[in-house]
């Protein structure tokens, strides 16, 4: 795997004066910097651009299919995704793209109002719509549904830790039994393109509430639409996550399998944390662990038919 040379704002920025046709070279060119403190492949570029520069061949693949990913969806969803201006390669074999940058901050800078509720909403029906066949042609792969009692049976011994560490009541676990997981297994048939990447950062909110946009499609699949439901119960909170699958004609069995998909892996990520195992913001984490065992009004497994049809 071919590994590049960690970019500097001049490396940058002669790449992007050179996009921008921003002055000759003894220009300073557009102001660069780092999105986020430690992270060397993604730039701010003025106000209204975002470079993503790839660090190896695996990752380029992987923008470079977002790339025809996004004009396939684009069509299908009420929410703007991101439009690159310029792509290529900034090293031999290492793919860049230059974005135009989304109004708005992040589902963990606002929350999501009613209307934003609607927003997720329309994502989720447009994702059903993506034509299967379409997305495969462009190498989206398939993904295997998880096991949710596989997950939970981690979960209870991950919650049992915190619970050690006066970080989680273990006993909370006890709403999931082993039935009842069994009961929220996925169902046959029912694979739908996914964004399966859906955290607060990469969902863009206005500071109205509304959803402005989605970012970052490299993670996309093809698989259980239930894994889409608990991106956005760790995003935006549990009872808007419920709500806007609700609104989207999902039905009882695939919003509690969300749900409890996000709850057994909030659980597992921050006591993976708390052990030193896995880095990150623990502010982050117990964050989104609090999104996702938010209440909803639909709690109990026994509150739906076993029978219930699905769109």
């Amino acid at each position: 795997m071919t590994q590049a040379p960690t970019p500097t704002a001049d490396t940058v920025r002669r790449l992007v004066r050179s996009l921008l046709k921003e002055g000759g070279d003894d220009t300073a060119g557009p102001d660069v910097r780092p999105v986020t403190e430690g992270l060397d492949y993604t730039w701010w570029v003025g106000t209204r651009h975002v470079l993503r520069l790839e660090p190896d061949r695996e990752a380029s693949v992987l923008r470079r299919r977002e790339l025809r990913l996004r004009d396939l969806v684009r069509p299908h969803v009420p929410v703007a995704i991101p439009t690159s201006v310029a792509h290529g390669d900034w090293a031999p074999g290492l793919a860049y793209t230059l974005d135009t940058k989304l109004p708005g901050g992040t589902a963990d800078e606002h929350d999501v109002s009613a209307i934003g509720e609607a927003d997720l909403a329309g994502l989720l029906t447009g994702l059903r719509a993506v034509p299967v066949r379409q997305a495969e042609a462009l190498g989206v792969p398939r993904t295997a549904p998880r096991s949710l009692e596989a997950l939970r049976r981690m979960a209870v011994h991950a919650a049992e830790r915190l619970a050690g560490a006066d970080e989680f009541d273990a006993a909370r676990m006890h709403q999931l039994p082993p039935p009842g997981a069994a009961q929220l297994a996925a169902q046959p048939g029912t694979a739908v393109l996914t964004h399966h990447g859906l955290t607060g950062e990469h969902v863009v909110v206005g500071a109205d509430g509304r959803v402005r946009g989605i970012l970052d499609w490299t993670r996309a699949a093809l698989g259980d639409p239930a894994e889409d439901i608990a991106g956005l119960a760790v995003a935006v909170g549990s009872p808007a996550s419920v709500r806007a699958a609700t609104l989207a004609g999902y039905g009882a069995r695939p919003c509690l399998r969300g749900l409890w998909l996000a709850r057994c892996d909030t659980v597992i990520r921050l006591a993976a944390h708390v052990e030193g195992r896995a880095g990150g913001s623990a502010v982050l984490l117990r964050t989104q662990l609090r999104r996702a065992w938010e209440p909803i009004l639909l709690e109990r497994l026994s509150d739906f038919k076993e029978d219930e049809p699905e769109p």
